[in-house]
């Protein structure tokens, strides 16, 4: 007989507020305990000396993850000219420097050069695979890693503010992938200059904003306030919010069962599309292939 997984059975999106100096891991691990949830995960890593928008998938909404993951991003950043560090932000080592403060037409000019598709190398210090082994933890070791450059898609940036010749502040929207530490070093070199990241604040992933963030003081607040958790509970959004974007059809409860059991279907009609929600009464019940006349399940959810 398995063990009995410890914690509630409850599925749900939370749009957290990562502070400053938390890595994504330990923001995940104290979500899960506050809600006591046996499941949880998060969509896009942030990195500690990151802050911002990280949301948090609890129970049944950790199989909707990877389509939060493809969605669309949006950060404001710092960028300081002058020194260039090993990691691109302000955690690294000085490896260059540089005279060069670029003037606001010059940088204004120069970022329609980093709008659309681009080629970019990640920073070494990043979580990215190299040999089997996680990129920074070779870096940490001493060792030069040498990444590939790879395309990503960067649909806007945008100058915010220039508080003195040394910084700028920048908003950037962008698709899954973009390393915002790299963004900044290549507009720096781009300028003649060199530079790193020395505020970094991811404000939009998918329908998750700063508008509904909320930080872990406040969930920490509603979870002494009501001992069965439901003032947090409240603060979940459903498992669908992530899906709003793939068709829906709607299907009989003995087709659901069908479905529950791993089993293809074929319902009289179905929407022009390769991934559908199947749903029964209202309720997600998987998540399904479609090739026109049958819908196989790829994620089915026990809610």
């Amino acid at each position: 007989m398995g063990r009995r997984k410890k914690g509630r059975v409850i599925s749900g999106w939370l749009n957290l507020d990562k502070p400053y100096g938390l890595g994504s891991t330990s923001a995940v691990g104290q979500v899960r305990r506050l809600f006591d949830a046996q499941k949880a995960g998060h969509a896009g890593t942030l990195d500690p000396l990151a802050d911002g928008i990280l949301p948090i998938a609890l129970g049944e909404a950790t199989k909707t993850v990877s389509f939060l993951q493809d969605s669309a991003k949006s950060y404001r950043f710092t960028l300081a000219f002058g020194q260039a560090t090993n990691t691109d932000d302000i955690e690294g080592e000085v490896i260059a420097t540089s005279d060069v403060r670029p003037d606001n037409a010059a940088i204004e000019a120069a970022l329609a050069h980093f709008t659309g598709t681009v080629q970019q190398v990640p920073p070494q210090f990043s979580a990215i695979r190299k040999d089997g082994q996680r990129a920074y933890a070779r870096a940490r070791a001493g060792e030069a890693v040498a990444l590939a450059a790879r395309p990503v898609r960067i649909d806007a940036i945008r100058l915010l503010a220039r508080p003195d010749d040394e910084h700028a502040s920048f908003e950037v929207d962008c698709g899954k992938g973009t390393y915002i530490r790299a963004l900044a070093r290549d507009l720096a070199a781009h300028l003649g200059s060199v530079g790193h990241v020395t505020a970094l604040r991811r404000t939009r992933v998918g329908p998750f904003d700063e508008k509904t963030a909320l930080g872990l003081d406040k969930l920490t607040a509603l979870g002494h306030s009501a001992p069965d958790l439901a003032a947090l509970d409240a603060c979940l959004s459903p498992l669908m919010t992530v899906l709003d974007d793939i068709p829906a059809l709607a299907i009989d409860e003995d087709a659901a069962s069908r479905v529950k059991q791993g089993q293809a279907i074929s319902p009289p009609a179905m929407p022009l599309a390769d991934r559908l929600v199947l749903q029964c009464k209202g309720q997600p019940v998987a998540i399904g292939q479609s090739d026109g006349v049958s819908v196989k399940p790829l994620r089915v959810f026990n809610l």
